[in-house]
């Protein structure tokens, strides 16, 4: 299912129309990137969690050059599907 057959699902369901349905669903996702940005986990209860966690830096090898290379620590997001999604 794409983001368009998604906002159709929604607006059906929901009984609203497509275009307010998109805007809903583009909204939420905005607010839980900015969320993410922020550094902040965004816990949507039943459905998923998003978080942030740093990864450390670490040593890795070029498998064409066998050369060590260093990696440096970042920043990721981890999302961990929630109970509703299990099947």
């Amino acid at each position: 299912m794409n983001k368009s057959e998604l906002v159709k699902a929604a607006a059906a369901k929901a009984e609203v129309s497509a275009a307010l349905a998109a805007k809903v669903l583009d909204a939420a996702l905005e607010a839980a990137v900015e969320a993410v940005k922020k550094g902040e986990n965004v816990q949507l209860v039943g459905y998923a969690n998003i978080a942030v966690v740093e990864k450390a830096a670490r040593k890795a090898k070029n498998p064409r050059t066998g050369a060590v290379i260093n990696i440096p620590a970042k920043k990721a997001v981890k999302m961990k599907a929630g109970a509703k999604f299990a099947l």
